[in-house]
């Protein structure tokens, strides 16, 4: 089988085509968007993968979707699916996410719970590096906050997933940080400084806009408000965890065990279900879990195929001024990161070409890898085909269009860039 660069073709996009036409063909015809399952609609997109390319044989395809689902991301990925989700199922068993949404709410006064959903996701994602962690952690509780404040639900995990992206693109230890520092070559405290001050405008625009759109809503909470400082202990050791950086699977394991035991002094969980309560929040991630394995298969066939290769070649074929070289690494970064739907391979398939096209233009490489970790994240935040978007509609039961309407961060911080690239300075 060749494995030599494959010549770039527009027709290997086909999959990801036909997923979108057919998941939102069929919500727009039934008016439901439950109507179509997720994972059916990424099994056709597969199936139609699968029929392209015949100068390949069935076992040739099986072996580059093996490849694909064995990549060192993908199962990262799944397996933070299901370590979040035992942390998930056991703290809630516990009683833990009924006190912190007490406790936020009786801290926070309900105009500004949306707001502190945000800023707290910003925290948590910006010290524990993945916004994957963060979406599974807050998730239940910016349902309880919507339930108990009368917030729509996609308000409020719609704060969550951008206070999520704020973090995976700046955060010192981010797997998208690493990778973009590491193609560019230029330092991370570098890139960081950069980074922030392209994105902070978008972050306090979102708390503007948040604000806003909260601030005569929900419902005025008259009852007292009971919690038990002893039950959020879980979540303020998995937050104290992300803040001091440790290891994303560190901090979820030992938020279970505590969560375990806090159930079981308190009489929440009787030991004869402390196992069982964990299986329900790790059976709960197995949608999203499957999703992601097979979203990796389409986009090993579509790699393949010559699809990545053409949105390069498409991209670096309309660069021609330094300004244009930015936006052309902004363009790139963030049309390779919708066919393969994982910020972090966008960065490592895009790199070496941002990297050409910034020495040729005299871009300096903190800018670059900046643009290429700030696009990356902006088209994750908003393909509905994401890990976090996939992961949000499924720990929330909507559906990633009900959710989009409110990610005003991914928005923001690709105009605040292209704002930055429109002004841009001489290479400092």
């Amino acid at each position: 089988m060749e494995t030599k660069t494959k010549q770039g073709r527009a027709v290997a996009l086909l999959p990801i085509g036909v997923f979108l036409v057919v998941f939102l063909g069929s919500g727009i015809i039934t008016g439901d968007f439950y109507a179509m399952p997720t994972i059916i609609a990424f099994l056709i997109a597969l199936g139609v993968a699968f029929m392209q390319n015949k100068a390949l044989s069935f076992n040739d395809k099986m072996t580059l979707i093996a490849k694909g689902v064995g990549d060192e991301n993908i199962v990262t990925m799944c397996l933070i699916f299901l370590c979040a989700g035992g942390f998930s199922g056991a703290v809630s068993a516990a009683g833990g996410v009924e006190s912190t949404v007490a406790l936020g709410l009786s801290i926070l006064p309900p105009k500004v719970a949306v707001v502190g959903l945000f800023v707290i996701g910003c925290f948590i994602s910006i010290s524990m590096g993945t916004s994957m962690g963060t979406i599974t952690t807050l998730a239940p509780i910016a349902v309880g906050i919507s339930q108990t404040a009368g917030f729509p639900v996609e308000i409020c995990i719609g704060a969550v997933m951008c206070g999520a992206m704020f973090g995976d693109n700046l955060s010192m230890i981010s797997d998208t940080t690493i990778a973009a520092v590491k193609t560019q070559g230029c330092e991370m405290k570098d890139k960081f400084r950069e980074n922030f001050f392209i994105v902070l405008p978008a972050a306090l625009m979102t708390i503007v806009l948040f604000f806003l759109l909260t601030r005569t809503g929900g419902t005025a909470i008259t009852e007292n408000l009971e919690y038990d400082l002893f039950k959020v202990m879980p979540y303020f050791l998995v937050l104290i965890g992300a803040l001091i950086g440790v290891n994303v699977f560190v901090v979820l394991i030992s938020g279970t065990v505590v969560s375990l035991i806090v159930g079981v002094v308190s009489g929440s969980i009787p030991v004869s279900q402390m196992f069982q309560v964990v299986g329900n929040g790790v059976t709960g991630m197995y949608d999203i879990t499957v999703i992601s394995i097979i979203v990796a298969c389409i986009v090993s066939l579509v790699r393949e195929y010559g699809g990545i290769q053409f949105v390069l070649d498409c991209i670096e074929k309309r660069v021609h001024s330094p300004r244009g070289a930015e936006a052309g690494i902004a363009g790139l970064a963030l049309m390779v990161d919708a066919c393969t739907a994982n910020n972090t391979v966008a960065i490592v398939m895009a790199g070496p070409i941002a990297k050409d096209i910034s020495e040729n233009y005299d871009i300096s490489p903190k800018r670059a890898a900046s643009l290429l970790d700030i696009f990356s994240s902006v088209g994750q935040g908003m393909i509905p085909y994401g890990a976090q978007l996939l992961s949000a509609a499924t720990l929330t039961g909507l559906t990633p269009f009900q959710i989009m309407p409110y990610l005003y961060y991914p928005f923001l911080m690709a105009v605040s860039a292209m704002i930055f690239i429109c002004f841009r300075k001489k290479r400092a």
